[in-house]
C-alpha cells in the first residue's frame, strides 16, 4: 500500500510547492489578461477608434500573430504578385519603341526604395502593394519626379491608417493626417487603390474584416487545448487511491492519521514525478482521465472543432482550405475548379493594379519625350495548365480551318483569327 518513489524532505517539498504555486499564478495572470497584452502591442487610443485607425492596427496584429490569417494573406499576395512587365503599346516606330521599352524596364528597377535607401525591384514593390491592399484594404501614395522633370524619381507609399474621409463639407474628400497638419489629397501626384470600395466605404475593405471574431474563437480553442492536454495528451487525470484496511484495535484517530499520510505521500509522489520517472506503488491506485471516451475521440473532437474554425477563416478571406495546405480529400477536378475561381479574383485585382502601373509608366514616357503609351501585363501561366491550353488552342485552330474550308470565312479573316491565338 505504501508508494515507493523518490523521497524528499518536508522543507524541500514545501519550497518546491511554493515555487510551483508562484509560477502557476504568474502564468495564470498573463493568460487571464489577453486584452491587456493586445492593447500594449497595438498601442491604441480612443481617437484611433473614432478615426478608424484601430481597424488597420488590428488587421496587422492578426496577420502577424495568427498563423492561419498570415497564411491567407501570404497566399493572396503571392498569387497576385506574379511576374509582369511594361509593354509599349504603339508598334509604329521600332527604334523609338525599343528606347521606350528600355526606359520602362529601368523604371521597374527603381520604382520604390527601401528603408536602407536602396532601390526595390518591381517584384518587391508589388509584394508590398498587395500586402497593404489585402491586409489593410487600401494602398496609396505619392508619385515624385526628378527636379529637372526628366523622369520619375520614385513612388512613396503612405500608411493607410493615416488616410480618412473628410465629410464635414458638402463634397467628400480624402485627407492625410500627419503629425502636424492635414494634407488635402485632391492632387495629381496622389494615387490610391481601394479593395472592394463602394459608396459607403470609399477607402476599401480588408479581406480580414469578417474574420476578427472567428480568429478570436480559433485562438481561444487552441488555448483551451493547450490547457486540457498538458497531461500526456489527456484532458485531465483522475487519480483514485483506495484506503488501507483498518488494523485490529486501531483507534479512529490513528487510522485517519495513517490513511491521510498514505494519501499525502501518494500526492507528493505524483507531483514530484518527472517525465522520465516511473512510479512504484501497491495496486490500490487507479488513474483515469476525464474527457471524451478514448484518446482518438478526444483528438477527433479537437480536430473537427479546429477544422471548422479554419474553414471559417478561409471562407472569410475567399480562399479554399486546400490552398493553405489543408487537404480534406478533394478530387483533382474539384480542386482545379476552385483554383480557377481564385485566379479569376486575382486577375480582377491585378487589372486595377495594372491601371495604376500604366499610369506611372505613361507619365515616365511623357517626361522622357515619348508620344506613346504603355500597358502592364501579369504572367499568370502555370506549367500544369500548358497541356490543357494547347489542347484548347488546337481545337480552336481546327474550327478556323473547317470554317475556311467550308467557305464561311475568307483567308484574311482566317489568318487574323489564327494570329489571335498565338
Amino acid at each position: 500500500m505504501w508508494p515507493f518513489g523518490k523521497s524528499r524532505s518536508k522543507s524541500a517539498l514545501e519550497s518546491q510547492k511554493k515555487s510551483q504555486t508562484e509560477t502557476v499564478k504568474s502564468f495564470g495572470k498573463q493568460s487571464l489578461k489577453p486584452s491587456g497584452q493586445i492593447n500594449a502591442l497595438l498601442d491604441w487610443s480612443q481617437n484611433d477608434v473614432q478615426t478608424g485607425r484601430f481597424k488597420t492596427m488590428l488587421y496587422r496584429f492578426l496577420t502577424d500573430n495568427i498563423p492561419t490569417v498570415h497564411s491567407c494573406i501570404w497566399t493572396w499576395v503571392r498569387l497576385s504578385a506574379s511576374p509582369g512587365r511594361f509593354i509599349v503599346s504603339d508598334d509604329s516606330n521600332g527604334i523609338g519603341n525599343s528606347r521606350a521599352q528600355r526606359i520602362l524596364d529601368e523604371l521597374s528597377q527603381r520604382l520604390s526604395f527601401g528603408a536602407s535607401g536602396n532601390p526595390l525591384a518591381l517584384t518587391t514593390f508589388l509584394t508590398d502593394l498587395y500586402y497593404s491592399l489585402y491586409r489593410d484594404g487600401l494602398f496609396a501614395g505619392f508619385l515624385t519626379v526628378n527636379q529637372d522633370a526628366s523622369g520619375i524619381d520614385r513612388f512613396i507609399p503612405v500608411y493607410p491608417a493615416d488616410i480618412r474621409l473628410e465629410s464635414e463639407s458638402n463634397s467628400r474628400k480624402l485627407i492625410l493626417e500627419t503629425a502636424d497638419k492635414c494634407v488635402d489629397l485632391d492632387r495629381k501626384d496622389f494615387y490610391y487603390i481601394p479593395l472592394n470600395a463602394g459608396v459607403q466605404r470609399p477607402l476599401g475593405r480588408s479581406i480580414l474584416q469578417s474574420i476578427a471574431f472567428v480568429s478570436a474563437v480559433e485562438q481561444q480553442l487552441i488555448n483551451d487545448m493547450q490547457k486540457s492536454v498538458h497531461n500526456a495528451g489527456y484532458n485531465r487525470l483522475h487519480i483514485k487511491i483506495s484506503p488501507p484496511i483498518r488494523s485490529a484495535g486501531e483507534s479512529d484517530t490513528a487510522y485517519i492519521t495513517r490513511i491521510n499520510s498514505y494519501f499525502d505521500s501518494t500526492v507528493s509522489l505524483i507531483k514530484t514525478l518527472e517525465v522520465e520517472d516511473n512510479p512504484v506503488t501497491w495496486d490500490n491506485i487507479a488513474i483515469e482521465h476525464i474527457g471524451p471516451d478514448g484518446s482518438r475521440a478526444a483528438g477527433n473532437s479537437w480536430f473537427f472543432n479546429h477544422r471548422a474554425m479554419i474553414e471559417e477563416i478561409c471562407a472569410g478571406t475567399n480562399l479554399a482550405p486546400f490552398l493553405l495546405g489543408y487537404s480534406y480529400g478533394a478530387t483533382t477536378t474539384w480542386s482545379s475548379f476552385k483554383f480557377d475561381l481564385v485566379m479569376r479574383q486575382v486577375r480582377s485585382i491585378q487589372s486595377e493594379v495594372a491601371q495604376f502601373l500604366e499610369w506611372i509608366g505613361n507619365i515616365e514616357l511623357a517626361l522622357s519625350g515619348f508620344d506613346t503609351r504603355c500597358r502592364f501585363e501579369f504572367e499568370n501561366n502555370f506549367s500544369y495548365q500548358a497541356s490543357d491550353e494547347a489542347t484548347i488552342k488546337s481545337g480552336q485552330i481546327d474550327n478556323i480551318l473547317k470554317m475556311y474550308q467550308a467557305g464561311l470565312i475568307d483567308e484574311k479573316t482566317a489568318r487574323a483569327k489564327a494570329g489571335e491565338l498565338l
